[in-house]
């Protein structure tokens, strides 16, 4: 059977609770054991796939479709666990879940309250889809005493003691520096351990993020007013780069305070040589690179995490640091001498997907900019078909090619997916239909074509990608771009969906249809991340 960690926070949002989990799972993976790790989120959205991205960061997809919260990325890159459907759910899906359930009559006319239908679906949730792990981590989202969070709170207490002796609380709290007194503090972790206990759950780990060391002392009197051993009080103390963290919990005695705290005594040491090498690759770099992300929603980084850390994988695989330049893309529509100014240093340029019209004619600008002069371009989803776009106007004659996604161009060489094949059935979709969970979501595989460049960095013939998007480049052009030196690369396996267009006679030019940045892990960096930094070094060398 299964054991459960249950992940908490407080104090303050974004400590980094999943980061946590994420590093921990990593730690006890490194012992020889299987981990699972899954969110539960308060907001009451079903899903994040309608939310902007300035609102909850990136959306990130899983292999079976699930539009999920960020923190799954982190979970798959520090595991390496492909996540699933059933490790994201919300309050909206819950709700939903237990409203369609009293429609049907499943409650017998019973009235439907908090206690228990809620906490019986969102237990059901935590505990299903458990096959041979041995520890499951369940994150819950927000912070202690949001009003929102309440039945989730409620429903991990009962677990605790349903599954006594098989589940733990671990909680991550803030031990704050006051610089005016040259004091940490820890007041808001005493506040917010109360809070817990008065909910019914007692931590067994207190996780404490601080700027400064943690004294001994220190942490002996927190764990003495919150009822927790003085050796399970971990300081969590900031570091420079996210893959130490799993070194520096370990150095904690993090795992260790997990193990005990389960009563496992005969575990082996882990083996922590692939972190040691990833944090010797981030800080001893033989090189660097610049690289430009041309995107809409740089204000909020957070809305390319998973795009920051491929980048960031990529430098790992060619031992380089890569110095990212976040250029906002309407900058290029008002100022045209600024592209020349922006971009004429750099070493690659990456323009990653979107939605709606804001920017876009910037990102066909910067497009336009790496083909005319050789500069390495990565172009995903929306950055492919802007590049598409780019070579219609400037190559194939087609000045006034655009995409129906902004209104009717002449041509429209990018149109909505009208439906496509998942399985052994097809998928059918049209403008009228609602927005979310309605884009084409999750894996999908595509046929490489041979001789081509992106066979080569593959090394294989037919790869699977996961999709986000509802437009797709109308393979209806492909004669008219290949004429002027486009090559449609990579295709769905009925010939139908362009998935990859590259440029054979240019350095680097790759657009794809799919999300890569997904699937690259510090460990294992995806093969077009690593191509496109070592494209990018190669090109600093020859500036």
């Amino acid at each position: 059977m299964a054991r459960f960690i249950f992940v908490t926070g407080g104090v303050v949002s974004s400590l980094g609770k999943g980061l946590a989990g994420a590093a921990l799972a990593s730690l006890l993976q490194a012992r020889g054991y299987k981990v699972r790790m899954r969110k539960l989120d308060p907001y009451i959205n079903v899903d994040p796939g309608t939310m902007n991205p300035y609102e909850h960061g990136e959306c990130y997809v899983t292999d079976d479709g699930a539009e999920t919260d960020l923190d799954l990325g982190h979970y798959e890159r520090f595991t390496g666990v492909a996540s699933k459907q059933t490790d994201n759910v919300t309050t909206g899906r819950i709700y939903q879940t237990v409203i369609r359930k009293e429609r049907r009559g499943d409650y017998l006319g019973g009235t439907v309250q908090v206690i228990p239908h809620i906490t019986n679906a969102i237990k059901d949730f935590a505990t299903a889809d458990i096959g041979d792990e041995d520890f499951v981590l369940v994150e819950i989202g927000g912070t202690v005493g949001d009003i929102e969070s309440l039945p989730f709170m409620e429903a991990i207490r009962q677990l605790g003691n349903e599954l006594r002796g098989d589940a733990i609380f671990i909680h991550l709290t803030l031990v704050p520096y006051i610089a005016a007194a040259g004091e940490l503090k820890t007041k808001p972790t005493q506040h917010s351990v109360k809070e817990l206990r008065s909910i019914g759950i007692q931590p067994d780990i207190l996780l404490c993020r601080s700027e400064k060391p943690i004294p001994v002392n220190l942490r002996a009197k927190i764990g003495q007013f919150c009822n927790v051993r003085s050796e399970a009080v971990i300081q969590a103390l900031d570091v420079k780069s996210i893959y130490q963290v799993p070194l520096s919990y370990h150095k904690e005695g993090l795992d260790n305070a997990v193990l005990d705290a389960f009563g496992i005594t005969d575990a082996k040491e882990p083996d922590l040589s692939k972190w040691e090498d990833i944090i010797d690759r981030v800080t001893n770099p033989e090189g660097e690179v610049n690289i430009a992300v041309v995107g809409k929603y740089i204000e909020l980084q957070d809305a390319y995490k998973s795009l920051t850390e491929a980048l960031v994988h990529g430098g790992i695989a060619n031992r380089v640091k890569v110095n990212i330049d976040w250029i906002e893309s309407e900058v290029f529509e008002k100022d045209m001498d600024s592209l020349a100014t922006r971009l004429g240093g750099v070493h690659a340029i990456l323009v990653p997907g979107g939605f709606g019209e804001r920017g876009a004619e910037g990102k066909i600008k910067s497009a336009n900019y790496a083909r005319v002069n050789n500069i390495p371009y990565f172009g995903i989803c929306y950055g492919m078909q802007m590049a598409v776009i780019e070579g219609c106007r400037n190559l194939a004659n087609l000045p006034n090619a655009g995409t129906s996604e902004f209104g009717n161009f002449d041509p429209n060489v990018v149109g909505i997916m009208t439906e496509w094949t998942k399985g052994n059935q097809t998928e059918k979709r049209s403008t009228a239909d609602d927005l979310g969970g309605t884009m084409r979501l999750g894996a999908y595989p595509c046929d490489l074509a041979e001789g081509s460049q992106v066979r080569e960095i593959y090394g294989e013939a037919q790869i699977q990608e996961r999709h986000r998007h509802r437009f797709e480049v109308n393979i209806a052009y492909r004669d008219v771009l290949e004429k002027v030196g486009y090559r449609f690369s990579g295709l769905s396996p009925h010939g139908d969906l362009p998935e990859i267009v590259e440029i054979p006679d240019h350095p680097w030019f790759i657009g794809v249809q799919f999300h890569p940045e997904l699937k690259s892990k510090p460990f294992d960096p995806h093969p077009l991340f690593k191509s496109f930094v070592k494209a990018a070094l190669d090109k600093s060398r020859l500036v």
